[in-house]
């Protein structure tokens, strides 16, 4: 009898597909137990061993098997920024590195802080050269400042484009001799890990949005690739986040708009991310579990009551900046939803808001209104969210229980309201569309990528840039989940889908 063949690549590569997923492998009929996945892998590893022919070199890749919780410490109330003196004198500072931006920097949140400062006797630096969207260059500008002095803790004033670069400064600062390169998210950078303790940082918002008060994220613009990436590693979060509701009063109505879209999505891509079990690699040492690990039971629910609150109150405060109710609720949204994609991590949306917003500098050269930059912006909610719709139409089948919830959230009803309850699986997915790009009317925003100045040709660019986002793709249902799907085929449909709707 002759010997049996080895079994073709494809085969194994196939059964280990099944051994990854649940009883089903396809992506609308996954189920969400950690125990039913566990049944099935097993059942995969069992055909794996019982075939009759050789194979060699195939590792069953390790799913995760926990997740961390971490955050900031947060103080929340009006007129808090006067306690920032107090808090940096207790910590002991000898040196204080101040970061703003040259709007800010002339606004009463700064203004409040430095008295602070000064009325405690605390030393301190000012920054004001941070750029709205961050670059690679603007990051090294502030890096080259900060290492030119001996700061002993660093303050942060601003939105998210001040906190992040913050953050950069104080790890550049602890690094002296690192490139800028070494700790950006592979494989866009060499992703290494942070192992050193970094100076102390607290940030003060001045924006309900990004949330970066809570998160150990920062954002940069790399022009020369033309997409955004970041740097993700707890040892970047801040060591007290300082929200004053008094701090967004000076914000005009359209940045009111677009961070609290960040919100929005912050909100739903974590609560629809893969769950924290589906991840692989499984970390081989604590250290290496990156901050974004999937969706949570805690991640959870911050995300859906800051989902539940941006609904409500985002319209309000695009309908009269005055409403000192909603605003604050928008910060504490913000904060809310900063927990829980700071732990959870997004996906699509965001990661195909970097090239959208990238490529604009030399492409369409949108400049969205009531942005006092000098040369063209897409703000980031802005970006975030034109694709939106498409989006959660792609994820609904992943968990379709889960989109539906959001979609009672927009209605304002109860899941179980019949107009929500009776809509079948199959069309949770348009239902959650018609209901995102209703909200997103109601705010004025851009409907699609061509009312920004994107066209047909631009997709296959924005694509390219959307798929070395790893960082977060992983994290997307129907792509992070699937062994070997980079997502190219599926965010093709879906940035042609944003095009117009």
């Amino acid at each position: 009898m002759p010997p049996l063949p080895r079994a073709p690549r494809s085969s194994i590569l196939r059964l280990l597909q099944q051994s990854q997923h649940t009883a089903c492998p396809c992506h609308a009929c996954r189920t969400s137990s950690p125990l039913s996945a566990l049944t099935a892998q097993s059942h995969g590893v069992g055909q794996l061993r019982n075939m009759a022919t050789p194979f060699e070199g195939v590792k069953l890749p390790e799913k995760e098997y926990a997740f961390e919780v971490a955050a900031a410490n947060l103080r929340f109330g009006e007129g808090v920024t006067r306690e920032v003196g107090m808090d940096l004198k207790n910590m002991g500072a000898t040196k204080v590195g101040v970061f703003s931006d040259a709007n800010v920097s002339q606004l009463q949140p700064v203004r409040t802080a430095i008295a602070s400062l000064e009325s405690q006797g605390v030393p301190y630096e000012l920054f004001t050269d941070v750029s709205v969207e961050p670059t690679d260059a603007s990051w090294r500008k502030a890096i080259d400042w900060s290492r030119t002095h001996d700061f002993s803790h660093f303050l942060a004033v601003g939105g998210g484009s001040v906190m992040d670069t913050a953050k950069c400064a104080n790890l550049f600062t602890v690094y002296k001799d690192a490139d800028l390169f070494d700790f950006i998210n592979a494989p866009v950078g060499k992703g290494l890990p942070i192992e050193k303790v970094l100076r102390p940082l607290i940030a003060v918002p001045t924006t309900a949005g990004t949330g970066s008060e809570t998160t150990g994220t920062a954002i940069l613009d790399i022009p020369s690739q033309k997409f955004k990436t970041g740097i993700a590693s707890r040892a970047l979060r801040p060591i007290l986040g300082i929200v004053d509701t008094l701090n967004t009063d000076t914000c005009p109505r359209q940045v009111h708009i677009s961070s609290g879209l960040d919100v929005l999505f912050h909100s739903l891509e974590s609560y629809t991310a893969i769950p924290y079990y589906e991840r692989t690699p499984r970390p081989d040492n604590p250290l290496k579990r990156p901050a974004y690990q999937g969706r949570n039971p805690i991640s959870d629910v911050f995300s859906m009551w800051a989902l539940q609150q941006t609904v409500k109150y985002l319209p309000r405060v695009a309908k009269d900046q005055s409403d000192r109710e909603a605003k604050n609720q928008m910060l504490l949204a913000a904060t809310f939803a900063g927990i829980g994609f700071g732990n959870a991590g997004v996906h699509i949306c965001h990661a195909a808001s970097y090239p959208i917003s990238g490529l604009n500098k030399t492409g369409p050269k949108w400049k969205h209104p009531e942005y006092l930059t000098p040369g063209p912006i897409i703000p980031h909610g802005i970006s975030v969210a034109l694709t939106g719709p498409a989006v959660f139409e792609f994820t609904a089948p992943s968990a379709p229980e889960r989109h539906r919830e959001a979609a009672a959230v927009f209605a304002g009803v109860p899941v179980t309201d019949p107009s929500i309850a009776r809509v079948s699986d199959g069309d949770v997915g348009q239902l959650l569309f018609d209901s995102i790009a209703r909200f997103l009317d109601g705010l004025g925003v851009p409907r699609g990528l061509k009312a920004v100045g994107y066209t047909e040709k631009d997709v296959s660019m924005l694509v390219d840039g959307t798929l070395p986002q790893r960082r977060v793709l992983d994290l997307a249902p129907g792509i992070g989940d699937v062994p070997g799907e980079d997502g190219r085929e599926h965010l093709t449909r879906i940035i042609h889908a944003s095009l117009e709707y």
